[in-house]
């Protein structure tokens, strides 16, 4: 499958603003947004304005990239949160929200989503007791994700615990980092979703 291999902070320079894709170094002096706050390449420092078009495909982009998902899947779940009753535009960023590996980085198993996904996919979680290794799989209200007895003691699972013991968990997660668990105790609301999208703009790009 293809996937974005190269310096995640050239994303967030061409976005303009922090997507959070390093984890803890994104909060330091070393941000690369702090230190060169202009878009990636030889033009990058050129004033430009965005048309319509570019701002809501500007929106799509920061989407994608925030959640690390393709082109492709983003569409599936577009195509799903416009079948769902309510409003398209959270819909679909609930259900982004309810990704496993988003979970997991929200209830501070993963510095980053890239590493929350790679702990996922790397047989650490389990799901209601049940091991689950595919980032993309939605969880439910009442589901119960844990990283694996036998992953509690690894060292680099310990430094991820120390290093995100701090952060502030969602309203509707549950966690225990002593136990290593934490229980999804409800769907989030718009509110609760603090990523930096504007999802209207999402949805008149592909209403048209």
């Amino acid at each position: 499958m293809a996937r974005y291999i190269g310096p995640v902070c050239r994303l967030c320079r061409r976005e303009g603003q922090k997507l959070f894709l390093k984890g803890e170094r994104c909060y330091t002096g070393k941000c690369a947004v702090d230190r060169r706050p202009y878009a990636p390449g030889q033009h990058g420092q050129g004033r430009r304005k965005l048309s319509e078009y570019g701002l809501q495909l500007r929106e799509k982009q920061k989407a994608k990239r925030i959640y690390g998902v393709l082109e492709t899947q983003f569409r599936t779940y577009f195509a799903e949160a416009d079948r769902r009753s309510g409003i398209t535009g959270e819909n679909l960023l609930v259900m982004l929200e309810m990704r496993l590996d988003n979970v997991v980085y929200r209830m501070g198993f993963g510095r980053s989503r890239t590493e929350a996904r790679q702990v996922v996919r790397h047989n650490h979680v389990t799901v209601n007791g049940k091991k689950v290794n595919i980032p993309s799989y939605e969880v439910k209200p009442g589901d119960v994700i844990a990283i694996k007895e036998s992953s509690r003691s690894a060292e680099g699972m310990k430094n991820i615990i120390e290093t995100t013991a701090s952060r502030i968990i969602p309203e509707w997660l549950d966690v225990n980092h002593d136990q290593f668990e934490g229980k999804v105790v409800t769907m989030p609301t718009r509110e609760q979703i603090d990523i930096p999208v504007q999802e209207t703009l999402i949805v008149e790009l592909y209403s048209k």
